[in-house]
């Protein structure tokens, strides 16, 4: 099985890296089930994860695709210490997101077949 993972750095809104990131993660999920796709937010894209997002009729929502992408079996995880320095570490976060550590991106890293930066 591949496995690929997705690194995004930027906020979910402003640019469009964490919109076009798991756009392919989702297109990768809906043609390629047997590829293993990991996402993981660093930076300003642990914001990502913030559950309950409200957005304008007709604007793409991160929250709706970040979900979309855990129903089609994607790992999400979220670097801790980026939740922490952002106030994030004890507000609601995305069903089936997961704080994470460097430790475990990197054991991501060596362990995936390709890495995608957004």
């Amino acid at each position: 099985m591949n496995k690929i993972l997705i690194l995004i750095n930027d906020a979910p809104y402003g640019t469009e890296k964490a919109y076009n990131a798991l756009r392919l993660a989702n297109q990768l999920g809906k043609d390629h089930e047997t590829v293993e796709v990991r996402i993981f937010l660093m930076a300003d894209a642990v914001v990502c994860a913030i559950a309950n997002q409200t957005t304008p009729n007709g604007y793409y929502n991160i929250e709706r695709m970040l979900k979309l992408a855990i129903t089609k079996n994607a790992k999400v995880k979220i670097c801790g210490s980026c939740a922490e320095a952002r106030g994030l570490k004890n507000i609601p976060l995305v069903e089936g997101t997961e704080i994470s550590t460097m430790a475990e991106f990197t054991n991501w890293v060596v362990d995936s077949d390709k890495v995608l930066t957004f």
